[in-house]
């Protein structure tokens, strides 16, 4: 199938299947006139490759689970490796959002400390 079928059948722009391609992350032929040509199975890889990236993991870390990306990730029990990935994915993000919240505390406590007695804002 052309890269236009595979974007298609996945829902998924031709412009991230071929980010996923330059990944390493699927691959295609070339026809004779230049098109990208996938195998019927590039739509499972495909969608495995978008629940991944769905559920808050990076491109880099899909690359663990390469071996796997042509099953039915979504019913399979986990690997010890996407376990570890996952988790490691997890506390990344625990840290951004802490970050997150206290710069947001921050600036709750100064348009309060701002606002405290003088009134309506303007401006």
């Amino acid at each position: 199938m052309r890269i236009g079928e595979l974007a298609g059948a996945t829902g998924t722009s031709a412009r991230a299947l071929r980010h996923y391609e330059r990944a390493g992350l699927l691959s295609s032929e070339r026809a004779p006139n230049g098109y990208r040509v996938y195998a019927a199975g590039a739509v499972l890889r495909v969608r495995n490759i978008r629940l991944l990236l769905d559920a808050g993991l990076t491109l880099e870390d899909v690359r663990t689970f390469l071996p796997c990306l042509d099953g039915d990730m979504a019913t399979a029990p986990p690997s010890e490796a996407g376990l570890r990935v996952a988790r490691e994915r997890l506390a990344v993000l625990d840290a951004r959002i802490a970050a997150q919240t206290e710069v947001r505390d921050r600036l709750a406590a100064a348009l309060r400390a701002t606002t405290d007695g003088h009134g309506p804002e303007t401006g």
